[in-house]
């Protein structure tokens, strides 16, 4: 989800409900370069097909994900892969979610990702505390959101590392 609204149109209830979910979130980041099925998704996720298959009708329904032409699995069973639409990306779901739901749920698919990161391969992290005037802020969340941008416009490199950014600017409370 971007950090910034502008340019992008406000998110439906609808929408909102479908994105305010980690297991979502991850069949979205899983579906991004690749077409997979629901018993693919289900097996990544370590999950039953069931329940996936309603996480997967949820999105489609929604157009985060697209439908692609059924073809033949193992054992000629016809199969139905899905592929993310990223539509995520140019929705800004601020005015139905006031209370971050969809922003928590990224926060907790994230956790779930890092937490499924083999233990020699910690994720690249940095903190930084600031004390920024209202404009400055305003700055910084610009040129996070110019940045986030320009790679999500780059051509797909089928052949390049897949990574997840997380980035989250929130206020420090008294004891952080």
């Amino acid at each position: 989800m971007a950090l910034n609204s502008e340019g992008r149109r406000p998110a439906t209830l609808q929408e909102m409900r479908a994105l305010a979910s980690p297991i979502r979130l991850r069949i979205l980041r899983l579906t991004l370069d690749v077409s997979l099925t629901n018993k693919e998704i289900a097996g990544l996720l370590r999950l039953s097909p069931a329940t996936t298959l309603h996480h997967v009708r949820t999105l489609a329904d929604t157009g985060f994900l697209a439908a692609e032409p059924v073809r033949r699995g193992t054992r000629g069973s016809r199969e139905r892969p899905y592929r993310a639409t990223k539509l995520s990306w140019r929705i800004d779901t601020s005015d139905v979610d006031p209370a971050g739901l969809v922003k928590r749920a990224s926060l907790q698919a994230m956790l779930a990702e890092v937490g499924e990161l083999p233990d020699d391969t910690p994720p690249m992290t940095t903190r930084l505390g600031l004390r920024l005037s209202p404009g400055r802020r305003e700055e910084l969340m610009d040129r996070l959101d110019a940045i986030f941008d320009e790679f999500e416009k780059l051509p797909v490199e089928m052949d390049g590392e897949a990574f997840a950014v997380f980035v989250a600017v929130y206020p420090r409370g008294p004891a952080s």
